[in-house]
């Protein structure tokens, strides 16, 4: 769960840089253009820059608010997530084994 907050905690990240690239290069472009003045393309770019880290910051925050709602797993809320996932416990692994282990006695 932690890595689930965290993969979406940088995917917002990457997602605000990436839309600050994007907008950066079209300013830029306007400004060669001539449709922008430099002095415009400087606080469309400023602009930009406080709100990316607006929303990096709140991003961040959900996150943090999210993890903080977090409660650990009792051993039994665990051993009911395990047994929906079907994993195999310890017990049904050794016995696996000597079931295994009796097949191969019997073979050689």
């Amino acid at each position: 769960m932690v890595n689930d907050a965290k993969n979406l905690f940088l995917a917002g990240v990457g997602a605000a840089a990436l839309t600050y690239e994007k907008a950066s290069s079209v300013i830029s472009q306007l400004v060669q253009r001539g449709k922008l003045t430099v002095e415009e393309g400087r606080e469309l770019s400023e602009e930009l820059k406080r709100d990316v880290k607006t929303t990096a910051n709140e991003t961040k925050d959900a996150v943090v608010e999210k993890m903080g709602s977090i409660k650990p797993l009792t051993k039994e809320e665990l051993k009911n997530v395990l047994d929906e996932m079907n994993y195999v416990t310890k017990a049904e692994l050794v016995q696996l084994k000597r079931a295994i282990e009796k097949l191969e006695e019997k073979i050689t």
